[in-house]
């Protein structure tokens, strides 16, 4: 079972990106924080195996808590949902330990494709 950390502002995206990682058996969402210091607070609480940030979030944005949770524990896995895209943010967001960027407008199924592949490749 592969632990997920949803870290959004909008109630909305949370709860559907949930309902959508949780059609997968093998995925789990352990909890949901509303803000970058939130989620790095759960982080270190539950451990979970993934975080999946937003950018621009109140209090502490997704890379600012990536780097914070990097810190915690160097191989965790990271991905940032945005609705701006682009080379100079995936740079900012590899050099703050993510290892994926999303486009908000992307179908959830990409991101449950690479949940898939990432939390396989931790089972074995």
């Amino acid at each position: 079972m592969c632990k997920i950390l949803i870290a959004d502002d909008s109630d909305l995206f949370r709860h559907s990106l949930r309902s959508c990682l949780e059609q997968n058996p093998h995925l789990t969402v352990c909890a949901e924080a509303t803000n970058g210091a939130a989620a790095v607070e759960k982080f270190k609480e539950l451990h979970p195996d993934v975080v999946i940030l937003d950018w621009q979030m109140p209090v502490m944005d997704g890379l600012e808590a990536a780097r914070h949770i990097a810190r915690i524990t160097p191989s965790v896995t990271m991905a940032l949902f945005t609705m701006h895209s682009g080379n100079q943010l995936t740079k900012q967001a590899e050099a703050a330990g993510i290892q994926r960027v999303f486009a908000k407008g992307d179908r959830f199924d990409t991101l449950s494709d690479w949940l898939s592949t990432v939390c396989n490749g931790r089972a074995s």
